[in-house]
């Protein structure tokens, strides 16, 4: 009999629920007209839009129309950093922390290839805030870009603490939100902010971008181009707030559950010879847990639990190829390679967890004696 499958990997794209993909059929059926039009269709679309803008506003705490969907939290990243930086002409810097997405870094290297500097992180991966104070008072930093929180190693950055800064020196704050939103309480303090519908059981293939109306910006793009070139995606919008709502909805009992099955995970598996967990034990999300093992690689460890019908994450969890070594790793001085990483949605249960740690100290043991491996 077969044994059904537990996807521990939701660090990035969480399985839709069924109110999510009813809402995604919905705008399929009801938006497919062109929302810039002015007949009764396209009016239509329209406030499906206008309605997924407002929803996602309110949780962002952000004013509906400076809130803009893009094709991607990739496309998200280049419209804002390349915007923004065409905006504060005279300042050549964009300040960036070691554990941002290879999104965002790419995006801050392409605007100012020759003046990105790269903000030092504690072992937990906390940015070190005097080298942030040091950097952005030297009087040619255009932008900072520090995420809320960490897609690979969960811990959460002290963003107030980080926006007096950046604010205290009239630099702008772009907030990498796409591993916390629908997780946490979205950050207050920010400039400009990026989200990523997917990670919060929304659909792929669309971003979320949001500004404070005292952001100033210029395009930095062909003439004709908005945020979303060739319009917004109408069903995927509708989706995307509509996943959110329901997280919002459910915010409070899937934190503490999820939270719950992390602190049962972390626990045991520093049991184990060999292994360190990595990220701040406290000021972490709630669904994410990295650990890495001395002397083993990540992608034996993968293939057998995906053999036994568990998928988990390694590497990095920002890179196209995620079995690259993770940057994020290095940067806070972890073991780089031979890494699980763990991303719970509201549907892992218990017996999941059960499962994972019922085969893991065995599959361990294989790959270590497959490998010749000592712990």
């Amino acid at each position: 009999m077969s044994v059904s499958r537990v996807f521990l990997d939701a660090s990035g794209s969480a399985p839709m629920s069924r109110r999510a993909i009813d809402a995604l059929q919905a705008g399929i059926a009801d938006g497919w007209a062109d929302p810039a039009r002015i007949h009764a269709e396209s009016r239509k679309a329209r406030a499906l839009v206008d309605g997924a803008r407002e929803a996602i506003a309110e949780i962002l705490d952000a004013r509906p129309e400076l809130v803009h969907f893009t094709t991607s939290p990739h496309h998200a990243f280049e419209r804002l950093v390349g915007g923004m930086y065409k905006a504060r002409r005279g300042f050549e810097g964009i300040a960036v922390s070691a554990v941002e997405r290879d999104a965002a870094v790419y995006a801050a290297a392409f605007a100012a290839p020759h003046a990105v500097d790269v903000l030092p992180v504690n072992e937990y991966g906390h940015v070190d805030l005097d080298a942030l104070q040091s950097t952005v008072a030297g009087g040619h930093t255009a932008l900072a870009l520090v995420q809320h929180a960490n897609q690979e190693i969960g811990t959460i950055q002290y963003n107030d603490d980080v926006y007096a800064i950046t604010h205290a020196a009239g630099v702008p704050l772009i907030v990498d939100a796409t591993a916390s939103i629908g997780h946490i309480p979205a950050p207050g303090s920010w400039d400009a902010l990026v989200a990523h519908p997917a990670d919060w059981g929304g659909p792929g293939g669309i971003g979320v971008l949001a500004l404070r109306a005292h952001t100033r910006w210029l395009p930095a793009w062909p003439e004709g181009d908005d945020w979303a070139p060739g319009g917004v995606n109408v069903p995927l919008a509708l989706a995307s707030a509509v996943a959110l709502q329901e997280r919002a909805d459910t915010h409070a009992d899937n934190a503490d559950r999820l939270s719950g099955y992390i602190d049962r995970i972390r626990a045991a598996v520093a049991q184990y010879e060999g292994v360190a967990v990595v990220g701040d034990p406290v000021q972490r999300l709630p669904h994410v847990l990295t650990f890495a093992f001395l002397y083993l690689d990540g992608e034996p460890l993968l293939s057998r639990l995906d053999r036994a019908g568990i998928a988990v994450g390694s590497g990095s969890a920002c890179k196209t190829n995620s079995l690259e070594p993770s940057r994020v790793m290095e940067a806070i001085g972890a073991l780089t390679h031979g890494n699980v990483r763990l991303g719970l949605h509201p549907g892992v249960t218990e017996a999941d967890i059960d499962r994972f740690l019922e085969i893991l100290p065995g599959i361990i043991a294989d790959v270590r004696g497959d490998m010749g491996a000592h712990p």
